[in-house]
This record gives C-alpha cells, sequence and structure tokens, in this order.
C-alpha cells in the first residue's frame, strides 16, 4: 500500500510537472508584463547608413542593488565615429567560472561608450534561474545603457568579478557588429522572443553576428553554454587583443578597483580602461 502510494505521487508529481512546462511552452512572448524596474523600458533604435539614434539608453545610479535613481538618455551614434568594441565578461560565482553573464560595449572617438547586454527580462517577482530559463520563463531583452549603470552594476554595486577585454577587430568590423546588434534590438521592440538559457542567451547573441563576419564560424560549445569560460574561446580563436597568457590577461582586464575609484565621475569609462596609445590590431576575423 505504501509502495502504491509513493508511485501515485511521483505520478501525479511528474504529471503536474509535464503539465506546467506545456502550459510554458504554449505562451506567446510579450512585452505587456509587469517587469522590473531596471528592465522596464525597451530601448528604441532608428538607424540610417551613417547614424544610429537610441531612445531610452539606461543610465541608472545604483547607491545598492535595491536603492537605485531610474534615468534614461537618448543618444545619437556616429558610426563612422566608432573606434573598437569590448568584450565584457562578469563570472558569478568566484569557485567556479562557469555561470556569467557576458556583453559588449563599444566605444567612439567622440569620447561615447555604450553597452549592449542581452538579459532574461523578469517581471517584478521574479528571479533568475537557469531552469526556468530553459522553459520560456523570461522574454529577451537587449539593454542599451551607459558604461556607468551596466558595467558599474556589475563591478562597484555587486562587485562581481568583471573583465574588460579590447577585441581584435578593425572600426569596420566594430561598426558592423555594433549594427548588427542594434538591428537585433529593434526586431525585439516590434516582435518579443522568449529568452533560453542555452539556445538564445547573453553569449549567443554575441556569436551569431561574430560569425556572421567570419568565413570559419566558432562552434556552440560548453564554453558558450558556460559563459564563464567565453573568454577563452575568444582568446583561443585570436579574439582578444592581448599577446599576454589568458591568466595573465585575465588580471590584466580584470577592472573592479578602477571601477570602485571611478564611481560616480562623469568620465568612468576613461578611467576603467588602462591607457592604450596603440591602434586596434589587424582584423581576426577570417
Amino acid at each position: 500500500m505504501l509502495r502504491w502510494t509513493r508511485n501515485a505521487l511521483l505520478c501525479l508529481v511528474a504529471a503536474l510537472a509535464l503539465g506546467w512546462a506545456a502550459l510554458r511552452l504554449s505562451t506567446n512572448p510579450s512585452h505587456a508584463r509587469t517587469w522590473r524596474t531596471e528592465q522596464r523600458v525597451l530601448p528604441r533604435v532608428a538607424l540610417t547608413d551613417s547614424v544610429v539614434t537610441v531612445r531610452n539608453v539606461r543610465d541608472f545610479t545604483f547607491r545598492t542593488a535595491t536603492d537605485f535613481t531610474p534615468g534614461y538618455r537618448d543618444r545619437r551614434y556616429d558610426l563612422r565615429k566608432i573606434e573598437r568594441v569590448w568584450f565584457v565578461l562578469s563570472p558569478f560565482n568566484p569557485d567556479w567560472r562557469g555561470p556569467a553573464h557576458s556583453f559588449l560595449s563599444f566605444s567612439f572617438s567622440d569620447s561615447q561608450y555604450v553597452s549592449v547586454s542581452v538579459e532574461a527580462r523578469r517581471e517584478a517577482d521574479e528571479d533568475y534561474s537557469v531552469w526556468m530559463g530553459a522553459l520560456r520563463q523570461y522574454e529577451l531583452m537587449y539593454v542599451i545603457g551607459e558604461e556607468r549603470d551596466v558595467i558599474g552594476l556589475r563591478a562597484v554595486t555587486w562587485n562581481d568579478p568583471v573583465y574588460l577585454y579590447p577585441v581584435r577587430a578593425t572600426p569596420e568590423q566594430a561598426r558592423a557588429l555594433f549594427v548588427s546588434m542594434m538591428r537585433r534590438a529593434q526586431a525585439l521592440e516590434r516582435r518579443p522572443d522568449f529568452y533560453n538559457t542555452f539556445t538564445n542567451n547573453c553569449t549567443t547573441n554575441i556569436l551569431d553576428p561574430v560569425n556572421e563576419m567570419r568565413t570559419e564560424p566558432i562552434r556552440f560549445g560548453m564554453d558558450v553554454l558556460l559563459p564563464g569560460y567565453s573568454d577563452e574561446l575568444a582568446y583561443r580563436h585570436g579574439l582578444i587583443d592581448t599577446e599576454l597568457p589568458l591568466e595573465q590577461a585575465r588580471e590584466r582586464f580584470r577592472i573592479n578597483e578602477r571601477a570602485q575609484a571611478a564611481a560616480g565621475r562623469p568620465d568612468f569609462s576613461a578611467r576603467i580602461r588602462m591607457i592604450e596609445k596603440k591602434p586596434a590590431s589587424p582584423a581576426a576575423a577570417r
């Protein structure tokens, strides 16, 4: 009798789990939900041949993770002035590099910097879960923001390790990458999409436009599935602009101390970068 009861309970739990998963899989993505404050407003992107205009560039002032002042700006980015692209990696766990968030930043000759962070857009009462992210629990969002917000949140407010790697790319390649990501953000305005932990996440949304520029695409693997190792992947493919061994590069390009010293300063983006007088190295895309 006890064994039958246990089996019946297991079957009931399995049926409920399958029913819940089926319900989630039948749900359509939507912009009309009660979002977390920091993910409430979508960026609005307009493109011409030489200019990208973005409304709602996020510029929050974070005092703590829960105490912040919302802010948004409208920015105009001249594609002719784009200089280089930076790969930002922030592992969640100091004891294991696997779980992490990765995103890109772009710098322009007119001293503008902008981060493009692809995130799981969560409702006000939701916390992030790897497994829920695989079951269409979250929508996908492109956060286009000032570096003092997007990088500062992680390096200063959360004090997670943050690495800011210069990417080996020509200005033309940086421009193509920026435009590709802006078009994707623009498409999401019109048609929402679901985030997926494994197939539509922060790193795959970088890998896809990078592969558009390469004759030998970078293959999906564990170092994409576990983004904390994506700097190793980029390093192997010659995409990080350094001659240092990887471990020394990680030490050199970790920016937490510089970010904490620069917090609240108008030249935050310049201060978190080491002074580089040399031009970007030749393109690694091939």
